[in-house]
């Protein structure tokens, strides 16, 4: 039985155009040698390029031609760009800011001329919003906004801690008021993980006060904004792609560790059925041309995503799925669908590098009225794959064009900066705006290429990684190493040009950079060996990784230290706290010291899908509070700084702020850096280079001698 989305659903305000000045600008300053160029996408015709570039100090989006070295900024307004969509016909570009590089981001449109320059959805104080798809005809533009978030207020507790190297910001950033933690057992969930059919209400009301809605846009403000999902303490929510005849939405949605893919009528918001896909780019599939089957990345019911075929009835009702193409030992990491529908662009993550590979696809037959007794219609598949050779190691962003031989990519690399190339037949051409690769290294240093480490954990578990060595190191000798620890925990080590990274190498530093258990790339089992009491053995993985480098001899054990961003910020203040005579210092950047504080203080969607990894803040408020760093502080003896952006909602300061004052309160050297205008990730370039620099000399004066 069909039931139409409820009536409150239905009252959410929808986003309004706002217009807004030009600021495109034609720019002729040259380029610094060291710069980036990424997340590409195509006009039309295949031949011009808007992209997000940071040669100008922060990410903005510029515009170029494949093939010339002209290049246009079209917004110069100093808020981070994270995310660029060209429409299908050419006349606008949708793209994503970041106001002083905060979590709560918002959308705008601009012609590619750079004029028309509006707001579409996120303007509202407190509200966020997020880029989805075109509808294929560029008429519309799917967007998904929040309401309101709930006030700011001061921050109980005692002042916040006096900032300490050069550059720090005195003001004390602003805490949210607790309400995240008002979360169901477990968050919210629509239907089984497994793939569902029959039809159900879209979203049902939710104890959550905040909601994620999904509306179509007309960029020219001519139509009223057309609502095609919402969701009550949502925790994710994107629309991926429309069916060509306007029918049919595909919706992600879903917690860390639990997403699927709606598929949604737009009619009456009716979900028809539901398939689960996996973590990492948001961007999981799209239709057919006919809309009779759908393509995604999926890992459902597998170890490793792969791409899936789920066969559709005209009303969007699941027929079946089937297995497309996969790999019996990585996983399908990135799908770019192409613009006619007939073929896909594959990246395959292969212990941490890419592989490139473009493949046909065949759709399922509509269902047939026939007899029951005729056979079934063959399976939707895809052909025989054809390889990418790729000049650099990771692929993070693939950009289809009109013509299905050529393709644009965004490559990075152990020896490059990130920088946009295009697939001529499968010949990698470097775009003349992408840095040179000769550049990517400052003058005076020398490149390097990490080596693949595989440490085993003390209950046998194989984990992964990349050792840096520094330059002019004698091979037998132990080296002041500094262990640094990636953020999700779902992200990955891949080979890439890390700037930290050259800091470090710089001083003297060997980095060893590891995937504990929680990682992805290495299957859906280590993603989730570290659930629940599991945090204990990810705590663990640090301490043998450490030993593993000191073992085979690359470590000097009395020179070793921890530094990490996000999960790894939480996983060097747990380090110093278990394993306290392991490193002589500790750098930990946007990290949780307390759960408890971490949950209440968070934006809401994000403790939504925290609480499916972390644990439940109240029902799991034991193991929480065991597993925070606050809880075990008297055992810190390790001098520690720590780095956070002033705007960060997603871990906010107070938890670096609180950390770092009970270190000084027991008599611990502990510094802070509030970095101004920046959130959870440091996007400026002024900001990135005072962290980096005040990370390797804190690093360089703790580990030497």
């Amino acid at each position: 039985m069909e039931t139409r989305t409820d009536a409150a659903t239905r009252a959410h305000p929808a986003p309004e155009r706002v217009r807004l000045a030009d600021t495109a600008t034609p720019y002729d300053i040259p380029p610094p040698a060291v710069h980036g160029c990424w997340y590409p996408s195509v006009d039309p015709g295949g031949r011009t390029v808007a992209f997000i570039c940071d040669r100008a100090g922060v990410p903005q989006l510029w515009t170029a031609p494949v093939i010339g070295e002209e290049v246009r900024r079209l917004d110069a307004d100093p808020d981070p760009v994270t995310e660029v969509s060209w429409s299908p016909d050419g006349r606008w570009i949708a793209y994503t800011a970041a106001p002083d590089g905060g979590e709560l981001t918002r959308v705008l449109c601009v012609r590619p001329d750079g004029t028309g320059r509006h707001l579409l959805a996120g303007g509202e104080p407190g509200t966020s919003a997020r880029l989805g798809c075109w509808q294929h005809d560029g008429s519309a533009v799917a967007v998904t906004v929040t309401d309101s978030a709930p006030p700011f207020a001061a921050r109980p507790g005692p002042a916040p801690a006096t900032p300490g190297p050069p550059g720090a910001s005195p003001a004390a950033p602003r805490a949210r008021d607790g309400r995240a933690v008002l979360l169901e057992p477990g968050g919210p969930r629509i239907g089984p993980p497994e793939a569902v059919g029959g039809d159900r209400t879209v979203f049902a009301e939710e104890p959550q006060p905040r909601a994620l809605s999904a509306y179509l846009v007309d960029p020219e403000g001519v139509a009223a904004p057309v609502l095609l999902a919402s969701e009550r303490g949502a925790a994710n929510q994107r629309v991926c792609d429309l069916s060509r005849d306007g029918r049919l939405a595909l919706v992600y949605r879903g917690p860390r560790g639990r997403r699927e893919a709606l598929v949604v009528r737009t009619g009456d918001r009716v979900v028809t059925c539901a398939l689960p896909v996996a973590d990492g780019d948001p961007w999981v599939g799209g239709f057919s041309p006919d809309a009779g089957t759908v393509w995604l990345r999926s890992d459902g019911g597998r170890e490793h995503a792969a791409l899936v075929a789920a066969r559709l009835d005209p009303r969007g009702h699941l027929l079946g799925t089937t297995v497309a193409a996969q790999r019996p030992d990585c996983g399908l990491e990135l799908l770019a669908l192409g613009r006619d529908g007939r073929r896909a662009v594959l990246a395959w993550n292969v212990r941490g590098v890419s592989e490139l590979e473009v493949a046909g696809l065949t759709a399922a037959p509509p269902p047939d009225d026939g007899p029951e007794t005729a056979p079934p219609p063959p399976p939707a598949s895809a052909g025989a794959a054809r390889t990418v050779e790729l000049p650099h190691e990771v692929v993070t962003r693939i950009a289809p064009t009109a013509d299905p031989d050529i393709t644009v990519v965004a490559l990075s690399g152990s020896r490059r900066h990130p920088g946009v190339w295009w697939l001529p037949h499968g010949l990698p051409l470097r775009t003349p705006w992408s840095s040179r690769d000769e550049d990517a290294v400052p003058a005076g240093r020398t490149p390097v290429r990490p080596m693949p480490m595989s440490p085993v954990a003390r209950d046998g578990l194989t984990l992964g990684g990349w050792y840096y060595r520094a330059p002019g190191r004698s091979p037998g000798e132990p080296a002041p190493c500094v262990l640094h620890l990636h953020g999700g925990p779902e992200e990955q080590e891949r080979p890439v040009l890390e700037p930290l990274y050259l800091e470090l190498l710089g001083r003297g530093l060997d980095v060893f950079a590891p995937d504990v258990r929680g990682s992805s790339g290495y299957g859906r089992s280590f993603v989730d060996a570290d659930l629940g009491a599991g945090r204990f053995d990810a705590i663990n993985d640090v301490a043998d990784c450490a030993a593993h480098a000191i073992v085979q001899g690359l470590a000097d054990p009395r020179r070793m230290a921890v530094m990490g961003r996000s999960y790894g910020g939480y996983l060097v203040m747990a380090s110093l706290v278990w394993h306290p005579d392991l490193f002589r210092t500790g750098v930990a950047v946007c990290g949780m010291s307390d759960f408890a504080s971490f949950f209440a203080g968070t934006e809401p969607w994000l403790a939504q899908s925290a609480a499916h990894k972390y644990g439940h803040p109240e029902h799991d408020r034991e193991l929480l509070h065991t597993l925070s760093p606050m809880s075990r502080i008297d055992a810190l003896r390790a001098p520690v700084l720590a780095v956070h952006g002033e705007h960060d909602t997603n871990v906010p300061p107070g938890e670096s702020e609180q950390f770092v004052r009970a270190a000084r309160e027991r008599g611990l050297e502990a510094e802070l850096l509030l970095l101004r205008h920046e959130g959870h990730d440091f996007l400026r370039a002024d900001n990135r280079r005072l962290f980096h620099r005040s990370a390797a000399d804190w690093m360089e004066r703790h580990l030497a001698g």
